[in-house]
């Protein structure tokens, strides 16, 4: 049955792909190669050094545990907390990791941010289509 909705998945996906490139779509659309790269990259620098935010507050106090109830703190290594940051800046949350502390202001704001500039980038995409 998995693999019955595996391959059921994949073909809806291709169908889509192959609607979406034949019916040329995309064209109608504004898309700068410049302004994706420019989010791309500011994304990835604002998940980096919010990372490196977390590491240095891990010499300090716990900053993510695995548990509330518990409160198993994850190891600090900076992959961990480079992981914890991507998942907080895309808004994912999957909950393996929870803040704690002074962590969880840091990570309120890292979500924000991962929301807003987006919504920044996009609002200024569609302005440059409008005056082109």
């Amino acid at each position: 049955m998995s693999q019955f909705l595996l391959i059921a998945a994949i073909l809806f996906i291709i169908i889509h792909l192959v609607y979406f490139f034949r019916n040329k779509t995309y064209k109608k659309s504004y898309f700068s190669t410049a302004l994706f790269m420019k989010l791309f990259f500011v994304l990835c620098g604002v998940t980096f050094g919010f990372s490196l935010l977390y590491y240095a507050l891990s010499f300090e106090e716990t900053v993510i545990v695995q548990d509330l109830s518990a409160e198993t703190p994850v190891e600090h290594s900076f992959s961990n907390l480079l992981y914890f940051s991507g998942v907080t800046i895309l808004s994912i949350g999957y909950g393996d990791m929870i803040p704690v502390n002074t962590a969880r202001f840091f990570a309120l704001l890292q979500a924000a941010i991962g929301v807003l500039l987006p919504t920044a980038y996009f609002i200024k995409a569609l302005d440059q289509s409008r005056d082109e």
